[in-house]
């Protein structure tokens, strides 16, 4: 078979700084296969099936997170939040009591600590009990904080149920996300992990359209609605979950190869060259897994122990931090806090751009994650990263004057405006990598025996930095006000430099392709091997059945007719 780089499909090597150290990456033989494939999935009725089953529980679990991003930053638009009474075991009633500074930006980061205690038992649950039982057993733990969340009758006991959220949706987000890439057939894999994050997008409209209709609610049924309404997505992850099958590979790591087998013979094998691509696709994992396993003590020190993985490690780290370090917490949880700063006091306008912001990036996320077979992975950072930077500048100069038209008491609608629009284009600048791209690019990044503590690793760094920033953003624009942006700009001139020099090409390989991405390239030729012995194999039996056809054709016509003579 010829071995072309697939890079030269979609636009080049890329920065060879980036891509040195890129030397085990195997020659895409099984990517060119399913590429051939000319029956679209929506024609293979298994397959269908296994895809929209993932819509409701892998892709649904980050419908949690968008809600409780965007709960919370509406909430703080509703006016009996801050003026709300409520019960408690005191004699005197309990308030939210007009929460500011420190006390708003606790409540809102309660989630993402939440989400920090629970990172370090997630690789051990996923590997124990499977993706499909992780994503149930966190699902469950949600539906606790959000009944928890509810009944809250103080601000305290608000907080301790939003970390109770938070401890499950990491389980989810680890196991959904490693599932959808596990279960998927090659060719449409890119974008259905890149549609994984799309759905907080969904979650966010669901969460603006709730509280926009409770804002007019004069009880504390304002926000106790749209606090249990953050079930619902939980219950959709318990009640589909087991309607999916579980991961093939972790099958094959747990020696049930027999199950995984039926499993891609279900979904995998109604392509072109169905059966002959299963055998060789379960031929390299089973390899590939093989080496993995051999390598790995399955243990967080793994993450650290080869040059290799510290490279994968430091990419996730940072990517965990350009995804909340960028500039996107300010909308997603302070947006009417913004918006009250350039001069906007109308509660239901703020909610109509609010709802209004929701939409655009449910469209913007979608366009792109549908957009992300087209491009490699590098473009679309760098695209990003650039965008990110040039929409902030502009952000932090139409703030700035916005800001001083309301602090000396005259009217600057064009600033204000202009700053409206460039949160709208923050958007699909931040769309182009940081949404679409996440985990699609953290699940071939890693390989399978580090996949769970890989997202982990990730997650925590996202969490932190989520956490923090949570936590700083109200106090930052309470006393720093435009200012605070310039803090963000700097930070995004960072994140050009770091793409540029360190995240490495993944683009245009199938998982196990991209196994050993950074190590040696004798490990990624052991598990080809495999693949070309599975077709060779293949070669042969579709050969010997050819020598039995044409056998038989010459006996037939060496035998006298009976017939004639009859």
């Amino acid at each position: 078979m010829p071995r072309a780089p697939p890079e030269a499909a979609i636009g080049g090597q890329g920065n060879s700084f980036a891509r040195k150290a890129e030397t085990g990456a195997a020659d895409p033989v099984l990517t060119r296969i399913s590429e051939e494939d000319t029956i679209p999935w929506y024609k293979k009725p298994n397959l269908r099936y296994l895809y929209f089953m993932l819509f409701p529980t892998c892709m649904g679990i980050e419908l949690t997170s968008g809600f409780d991003s965007q709960m919370i930053n509406a909430l703080q638009m509703v006016e009996h939040w801050d003026d709300c009474k409520l019960p408690s075991s005191s004699a005197t009633p309990s308030h939210m009591g007009n929460p500011e500074g420190a006390l708003r930006g606790i409540i809102a980061a309660a989630y993402p600590l939440g989400s920090c205690l629970s990172l370090p038992f997630i690789p051990w649950v996923n590997d124990r009990f499977g993706r499909r039982w992780s994503i149930f057993g966190g699902s469950i733990v949600m539906v606790i904080g959000a009944i928890i969340q509810g009944f809250s009758a103080h601000v305290g006991m608000y907080i301790v149920a939003r970390m109770i959220l938070g401890f499950g949706i990491p389980t989810c987000i680890v196991s959904g996300s490693s599932l959808i890439g596990e279960l998927s057939y090659p060719k449409e894999r890119p974008i259905l992990t890149s549609l994984f994050n799309v759905a907080y997008f969904v979650g966010q409209i669901m969460a603006a359209g709730i509280t926009f209709g409770t804002n007019t609610i004069q009880s504390n049924m304002a926000w106790r609605i749209p606090s249990w309404l953050q079930i619902c997505p939980s219950l959709l992850q318990i009640f589909f979950v087991f309607f999916l099958p579980e991961s093939p590979r972790w099958l094959i790591s747990k020696d049930r190869g027999e199950e995984a087998h039926a499993i891609f013979a279900t979904y995998h094998s109604e392509g072109t060259r169905g059966e002959e691509f299963v055998r060789a696709e379960f031929a390299q994992i089973q390899t590939t897994l093989k080496l993995e396993l051999e390598a790995a003590s399955m243990s967080w020190s793994d993450i650290l122990a080869t040059k290799g993985n510290r490279r994968r490690a430091l990419v996730s780290m940072f990517l965990g931090l350009f995804t909340q370090w960028s500039g996107n917490t300010l909308i997603s949880y302070y947006l009417g806090n913004i918006l009250r700063m350039i001069g906007m006091t109308n509660s239901q306008d703020i909610h109509r751009i609010n709802l209004s912001i929701a939409c655009w990036s449910l469209i913007c996320g979608f366009t792109v994650a549908m957009l992300v077979r087209r491009f490699r992975r590098r473009v679309m950072y760098m695209t990003c990263t650039i965008s990110l930077f040039t929409v902030y500048v502009a952000w932090t100069v139409s703030m700035e004057r916005a800001m001083h038209a309301v602090e000396n008491d005259y009217v600057n609608q064009g600033a204000s405006i202009a700053t409206i629009f460039w949160i709208f284009a923050y958007s699909p600048a931040y769309n182009m990598g940081y949404n679409a791209l996440t985990y699609t690019y953290l699940v071939e990044l890693w390989p399978y025996a580090l996949r769970s503590r890989g997202i982990s690793f990730f997650q925590l760094f996202g969490r932190i930095a989520n956490f923090f920033t949570t936590f700083v953003n109200p106090i930052g624009l309470d006393n720093s006000g435009w200012r605070y942006l310039i803090f963000y700009c700097c930070w995004l001139l960072f994140e050009i430099v770091f793409v540029y020099f360190f995240f490495p090409e993944t683009a245009g390989r199938t998982l196990e392709e991209l196994a050993f991405l950074f190590e040696d390239r004798d490990k990624a030729e052991a598990a080809n091997q495999a693949v070309e012995k599975a077709f060779q194999q293949d070669d042969m039996a579709a050969a010997g059945e050819t020598t039995v056809v044409e056998g038989r054709s010459d006996e037939a016509a060496a035998s006298p007719d009976i017939s004639k003579k009859v």
